[in-house]
């Protein structure tokens, strides 16, 4: 899922921790990040809560989506700032699962909390992302178009260490540039999901 997932790279985000119900994500306020008050807009604090809260509740094959959220602002952060996603399962049952995600900042201080709902479909990730440059071929595949000067991006994830975590792996979001900007394995409009089921 993540490596398909533009929008986090766009937004820099980091993938810390990664285990069926729970993640942590983190993510440095930039300029370009602001309100027209100087601060971080709410819409992007409550973007990297989702994103956590993505990560935690899509623990098996099946597509899991957000069915709704709720969030609550406590501060107000501002570009350089470090904000951290941690999300939590709270209960599973059948299809619906209900989740806590916490946004703090670099000093601890609580910047918003998220209440979120998921839904559990019947559909299925798409196919994996295609290979980037450098990467040995697939045999008996076709021979990958040269990219267009105008291609959009996607959203690698590479292994690293963070020098205060040696055990834990880190997931840095990486822009990798696509061959096709619509590539043939994206979801189709036939298999849309329902009005009801929004976001990611």
């Amino acid at each position: 899922m993540m490596q398909r997932d533009r929008a986090s790279a766009m937004l820099g985000m980091v993938v810390e921790h990664d285990a069926p119900g729970e993640s942590r994500v983190s993510m440095t306020v930039r300029d370009d990040m602001l309100n027209g008050f100087a601060i971080t807009h709410g819409g992007l604090v409550f973007t990297l809560a989702d994103t956590a809260f993505a990560i935690a509740c899509n623990e098996d094959e099946r597509v899991t989506v957000a069915g709704g959220a709720d969030i609550t602002f406590l501060k107000s952060t501002t570009s350089g700032q470090t904000l951290t996603a941690t999300a939590v399962r709270r209960a599973r049952s059948g299809r619906t699962g209900l989740y806590d995600i916490r946004v703090t900042d670099e000093t601890g201080d609580l910047v918003a909390e998220v209440r979120g709902r998921s839904i559990t479909t019947d559909r299925r990730p798409p196919a994996e992302p295609a290979a980037v440059a450098g990467s040995a071929p697939v045999a008996g595949a076709a021979p990958a178009a040269e990219p267009a000067a105008d291609t959009t991006s996607a959203m690698r994830t590479n292994p690293a260490r963070h020098a205060d975590a040696p055990t834990e792996d880190v997931y840095i979001a990486e822009v990798v540039h696509d061959a096709d900007p619509h590539p043939s394995n994206d979801f189709e409009r036939s298999a849309a999901l329902p009005t009801t089921e929004v976001s990611r």
